[in-house]
């Protein structure tokens, strides 16, 4: 009882949380012992919108034909059930160096979602799923310096790992005091532009969807982020990793999946990240990765063992984000007051090199350049 007193103290107050250790957290990988992974339907994609803490987001990655790379995000944030706030975020990366990134965040008003929960609208915003759950268009005029006109469809099923794709933590997992979601689209195409002051750019190409839940502080949940979205001319594969604060064992959670178009692959929860080479960061001490190793493994519907690597440079970063300082308020009072916490993602895109898959499904093996976006995220020790 008096540890259950203590995480609701650091709920509310920003405090650091009591070592709890590994039997307070019930990874997603014991579903997926079971259920690798379930294919999603139209409900998954449903706002949580979520009363106490937590932080959900809808992210839309855009990897260009043109090679033009982009993200959108709609975020919706609750602080201690006592204020949400809501943020439209875009960011489109210059990969050759020739002009300066745009980053445009813009706090949202009145939002509001559609009945079935499966919209989000807020003034000049509006992220809709079509009837048939395979479409998203996310339209903004928030900010006149990047006009968003977008739509996204997915060519590949919905994926989420064991039966809900749900990490439990508490001391109670019966009756669980946060957890960690993740619902991807991992294969998909998308159409339309992002006009910035020096005219539309276009995002014709390929994409992914990632719909992600922390039903908890973001710095209680994770000390460390690694993602991969990899996207080739047939196959595409998707990682998310993320290592607990020792207040939950230090517990390394990871969710993969490698899709092609129509069908998963192979998803579960048997996949490692390793930082096969770093360097210091000089101005926060970070072991920036340099080379890096990403692995999926399990077995195909068909009952095939299949393997797959992807392993290389990162290349210079396309940036470092010090969120502390760059990201809306709501986020600096999450985790205010939290000890040792200094969040920096980092993000990559190889271009000298392009990084390939090494796909092995049963005695057939397949090797396949394709476009890597990658983050490495510290945000404790």
């Amino acid at each position: 009882m008096f540890k259950w007193a203590q995480q609701q103290l650091a709920n509310v107050a920003g405090t650091q949380e009591p070592i709890y250790g590994p039997s307070a957290i019930k990874s997603v990988a014991e579903e997926a012992k079971e259920t690798p992974y379930t294919e999603t339907t139209r409900d998954d994609l449903k706002w949580q919108a979520m009363e106490s803490t937590s932080v959900e987001t809808q992210t839309f990655y855009f990897m260009a034909e043109s090679g033009q790379l982009a993200f959108a995000q709609v975020l919706y944030s609750n602080v201690a059930g006592i204020r949400t706030t809501c943020q439209f975020n875009c960011k489109i990366f210059s990969l050759d160096g020739s002009k300066p990134r745009l980053w445009s965040s813009t706090p949202l008003s009145n939002h509001d979602f559609s009945e079935d929960m499966t919209g989000f609208y807020a003034d000049d915003l509006a992220v809709e799923l079509s009837e048939d759950g395979t479409t998203f268009t996310i339209k903004s005029m928030n900010d006149e310096n990047a006009i968003v006109n977008l739509t996204i469809k997915r060519t590949a099923p919905g994926f989420k790992a064991g039966k809900t794709g749900k990490t439990l933590f508490g001391t109670d997992l019966s009756n669980p005091w946060g957890s960690m979601r993740h619902i991807f689209w991992p294969r998909c195409v998308a159409e339309g532009t992002i006009t910035t002051k020096e005219g539309p750019v276009d995002f014709k190409g390929r994409a992914f969807f990632s719909h992600a839940l922390q039903g908890m502080k973001p710095h209680h949940a994770a000390a460390k982020w690694n993602f991969c979205d990899f996207q080739g001319p047939t196959y595409s594969a998707i990682l998310m990793q993320f290592t607990t604060p020792p207040s939950y064992g230090s517990t390394v959670v990871a969710v993969g999946v490698i899709a092609k178009d129509g069908e998963i692959i192979v998803g579960g929860c048997d996949s490692t990240v390793t930082h096969v080479q770093t360097k210091s960061d000089s101005e926060n001490d970070w072991p920036e990765p340099a080379i890096i190793k990403y692995t999926w493994v399990g077995t195909s519907k068909d009952g095939k063992r299949v393997e797959a690597v992807i392993e290389g440079a990162l290349e210079d970063k396309l940036d470092r984000i010090d969120v502390m300082a760059e990201v809306p308020g709501f986020v600096k009072t999450i985790v205010a007051s939290a000890v040792g916490t200094k969040p920096y993602i980092y993000q990559y895109s190889p271009q000298k090199t392009k990084l390939s898959l090494r796909l092995k499904i049963g005695d057939e093996e397949v090797t396949e350049e394709g476009v890597v976006f990658a983050e490495a995220t510290f945000i404790s020790q």
